[in-house]
């Protein structure tokens, strides 16, 4: 069994025709309970602030206007995952038997990642002799 995981959330975008990875968060969760309220919590927080309620207090009025149908519904997608057990289940049972999890979603500008791993796994890996490529 696993038992410690690092989760990171990542937003990418083009800047200058480059990718650029904007790190948004990263957890090194005690559990795999932890690990997977720490992505859902995260999902729900891109969510929000990509999609908040109109009611909410610290918007102007019409601060907020609707976009294009054609646009991706990011923050439905992030809310509909966080709302899934069998997503959530999958999950877990990815992380128990230490592979990784990626779960990413974009629109028209951003991508969205939050990514998942065994402390475990990763410290397995690195006992693997390491590629030596020469220099010439």
């Amino acid at each position: 069994m696993h038992d410690e995981f690092l989760c990171h959330v990542t937003a990418y975008g083009t800047c200058d025709g480059r990718r650029i990875g904007v790190p948004l968060g990263t957890y090194r969760a005690p559990t795999l309970a932890l690990a997977l309220w720490w992505l859902r919590d995260r999902a729900s927080w891109i969510a929000e602030r990509l999609d908040p309620s109109p009611e909410a207090e610290h918007f102007p009025p019409s601060a907020l206007v609707p976009v294009a149908e054609t646009v991706p519904d990011v923050p439905g997608l992030l809310r509909s995952w966080c709302a899934d057990p069998g997503q959530q289940e999958l999950v877990a049972d990815e992380l128990a038997t230490g592979r990784m999890v990626r779960i990413a979603t974009s629109d028209e500008t951003t991508e969205y990642e939050l990514l998942a791993e065994s402390v475990d796994a990763v410290r397995m890996q690195r006992t693997i002799p390491a590629l030596v490529v020469p220099v010439a």
